[in-house]
């Protein structure tokens, strides 16, 4: 399955854009104030590390839309602060009770839950924030901001993780995993591809293609991150192997045998791919993009 092209030349690319937005989010939530533990507990998960695939494929989309990086570049990080919310409210006890994040302690066993709690809320509304000072027409950044919006409450990441929460511990059939991880994991991936576009002043047709390549990517992704539970190094996984199945989750991993996994990944990758051939000029990076996530290690 692997991509016949020259890795480095696209790992330089991935890496100049991760430290791209790495060097934005340092600049968020900094100086000094009475409620300086909350913004120290924020900036640790924010800057906690982590691929930041999501930031990359908003900007990545832009300039394959034809927008210039730095008009994604506000977006990109409001998705970052978006998904770092996301994972202190994971890891909370009530949530997933885990207690490592990225070989790190977890936000709540640094700071304490009610603080994590608070800075989990306040990435998200911080998210937004960063978003509408974009330097975009007004009216583009309403479009992205519906968009955004969806991917962050009931029919995205608040509603897959109550769907998750309700299903721990029993049997759920695979059209039921498939319905979780759309609006927990894939809803935010398609939103960072869409609003790239977006930000570039795409067209309809290449929000589309955004759209299904980001859904194929997200569901890839998904299967990977379930078999990795189970076959990574747990070093350089960050957290202990095995801890979906011995929360009693269902995952495709529990379901599906490993080379049937990896067909669906194969699958997937390949139709993301496809998805975008047709409208977007050059799509060396995310093509390869794609073929790197399904085999990461970690």
């Amino acid at each position: 399955m692997t991509m016949r092209t020259d890795d480095s030349i696209y790992n330089k690319e991935f890496d100049d854009c991760r430290e791209l937005i790495e060097n934005k989010l340092d600049s968020y939530f900094t100086g000094q104030y009475s409620y300086g533990k909350l913004l120290e507990a924020m900036r640790y998960s924010l800057l906690a590390g982590g691929k930041r695939i999501r930031a990359v494929l908003c900007i990545k989309f832009c300039e394959a839309a034809g927008g210039n990086f730095e008009k994604a570049l506000n977006a990109a990080c409001a998705i970052e602060m978006l998904h770092a919310y996301s994972l202190i409210h994971d890891d909370l006890p009530a949530m997933d009770d885990d207690d490592l994040r990225r070989g790190k302690p977890s936000n709540h066993i640094a700071y304490g839950e009610a603080t994590a709690i608070l800075a989990g809320d306040a990435l998200q509304a911080a998210a937004f924030d960063a978003l509408l000072a974009s330097e975009l027409p007004a009216d583009t950044i309403v479009e992205m901001g519906k968009i955004f919006a969806k991917a962050a409450g009931p029919h995205g990441i608040c509603g897959g993780q109550l769907l998750d929460l309700e299903n721990e511990g029993i049997q759920i059939e695979l059209e039921q995993l498939e319905e979780i991880n759309k609006y927990k994991t894939a809803q935010l991936i398609s939103a960072s591809a869409i609003m790239g576009v977006i930000a570039a002043g795409g067209t309809k047709a290449q929000i589309e293609a955004a759209q299904e390549y980001a859904l194929s990517l997200g569901l890839a992704f998904q299967i990977r991150d379930d078999l990795l539970d189970y076959i990574a190094d747990e070093k350089e996984l960050g957290k202990p192997l095995l801890s979906d199945k011995n929360s009693n989750k269902t995952t495709y991993a529990s379901l599906l045998d490993l080379d049937s996994c990896n067909e669906i990944i194969a699958k997937q990758t390949k139709k993301a791919v496809d998805a975008i051939e047709s409208e977007f000029g050059e799509i060396g990076f995310l093509s390869w993009l794609a073929y790197m996530l399904a085999e990461r290690t970690s």
